[in-house]
């Protein structure tokens, strides 16, 4: 079941549900019961790279054919 976030208008507060895609854009009761209204955003996630990544590169590509990121039959496997 995906998740959804939602943020409150008055003080930016955001919660995160799990819903059915159908459900996505239902209304949200406010968890502390003050009556506030919540509205979906758009959800956005973090990546994070090894050392040496830089900020237009925040992630390494391992390519190769082996499981382990080496060429193939690098690290001894057929």
């Amino acid at each position: 079941m995906p998740q959804y976030e939602y943020v409150c208008d008055e003080d930016g507060e955001v919660i995160t549900l799990l819903r059915s895609m159908s459900q996505a854009d239902d209304p949200v009761s406010d968890p502390q019961g003050k009556g506030r209204i919540f509205t979906r955003r758009l959800s956005t996630f973090g990546v994070s790279g090894s050392e040496g990544g830089t900020a237009a590169s925040p992630h390494v590509h391992v390519g190769g054919c082996c499981p382990c990121g080496k060429p193939q039959s690098a690290c001894g496997r057929q």
